[in-house]
């Protein structure tokens, strides 16, 4: 083959090639993002809804299990090759995937609603780290958050509550309730006995051996002596003991205290002194959806959940809090929605800033230091 004719067919080649690897890329944009989240993550009666809000295909696949379970999905499984983005379950899952090199650094100039985010995100903020890995780049995108607190049965004490005294106060005996999660439970009960000089606890979501077992001891002597009426499982098992009356004070979820009130009951989510648990969830971009070429589909759906309309829809449907500033503005320009629910909407804002405020609020912690001594007593606290 002469030089000349090598250079024209390998021109030729070269062309074919970059046309079918551009062909390629353009078919992978146009493929449905693959998710991989909770139902919570919509604000709309389907998943369609979402995507022709958001103009981008998606095809919902519903996360099941433990924070260690979805890290061993892409980890050990092949999560990287079914899945282009994935929320996490809270508290530095961002950090494990990301040393893992398994999700992708997020470039917020390709999100516009990023501007508007609220400020605990930005740089230094104190939200800053949920959202970054550990060298400080940003991997996650914030789409819910919130404190959570203590509902109570105001119809039935008749007084707010602003303490997490109530659910250990024996006039409340044999009618408060608590999750069956050893890291909520653990960590608020812990925030209660620091923050009420009761016990020394340094940092209550991350505890030593001794704190745990002081914790654990406190919750063990409650249980013994009939206090709880019912650990509580899961959303619909809190629902209903508050909303029959079974139990007066309950540490739970903000949605399970909205949904009991709607049966009639004035359930309450009170502002506790002593601080909240405080969360967050993100959505992730991983390696394999970069490599799709889905990039522009997940800044799309990113652009969304940063909007004021899932804002609005999120607090109304579920009282988490909106990631986007100007929301009490996006509420009061709102015409089609009563000045009732405007009001109920405006308070529920109010309070979560109250919450946010408290001094003794504790970041989520999925894996603290000593998780296997959590693990240990908590099945103590569960056989007592």
């Amino acid at each position: 083959m002469y030089r000349r004719d090598f250079i024209k067919n390998f021109t030729y080649l070269f062309s074919s090639f970059c046309l079918n690897h551009l062909f390629n890329k353009s078919v992978f944009a146009n493929e449905a993002l693959k998710i991989l989240t909770l139902n919570i993550a919509k604000v709309t009666k389907t998943w369609d809804e979402m995507s022709i809000e958001a103009d981008v295909p998606i095809s919902f696949y519903e996360k099941r299990g433990s924070a260690t379970d979805l890290i061993e999905i892409f980890s050990k499984g092949n999560g990287i090759d079914l899945y282009d983005a994935v929320s996490d379950n809270g508290g530095n899952q961002e950090d494990v995937l990301s040393k893992k090199k398994l999700i992708e650094t997020i470039d917020v100039t390709k999100i516009k609603n990023w501007q508007n985010i609220i400020t605990e995100y930005k740089k230094n903020g104190s939200f800053s780290s949920s959202i970054r890995n550990e060298e400080g780049d940003i991997v996650g995108i914030p789409y819910s958050s919130n404190t959570d607190s203590l509902a109570y049965n105001k119809t039935k004490i008749g007084e707010d509550i602003n303490t997490w005294g109530a659910l250990f106060d024996s006039q409340f005996k044999g009618y408060a309730s608590i999750q069956n999660s050893l890291g909520p439970t653990l960590t608020i009960t812990a925030i209660y006995l620091k923050q009420t000089n009761k016990q020394d606890i340094k940092n209550p979501s991350n505890m030593t051996k001794n704190e745990i077992k002081g914790v654990c001891e406190f919750l063990i002597n409650m249980k013994k002596r009939g206090q709880f009426k019912k650990i509580w499982e899961n959303y619909n098992d809190g629902v209903k003991l508050l909303a029959n009356g079974e139990v007066l004070v309950c540490s739970c979820w903000e949605p399970i205290a909205i949904s009991a009130q709607t049966k009639g009951m004035d359930i309450k989510y009170g502002v506790m002194k002593e601080g909240h648990l405080a969360w967050n969830n993100v959505w992730m971009f991983t390696k394999g959806g970069k490599k799709r070429g889905q990039e522009k589909n997940f800044y799309k759906l990113m652009n969304l959940y940063l909007s004021p309309w899932f804002g609005f829809r999120l607090l109304d449907e579920y009282g988490f809090t909106p990631q986007m500033k100007g929301m009490k503005k996006y509420i009061n320009e709102l015409k089609n929605i009563n000045v009732i629910k405007k009001q109920i909407l405006t308070k529920r804002l109010l309070d979560k800033q109250k919450r946010m405020s408290i001094k003794g609020n504790s970041w989520q912690n999925l894996y603290p230091k000593e998780i296997l001594t959590y693990k240990d007593w908590w099945q103590k606290f569960l056989a007592a």
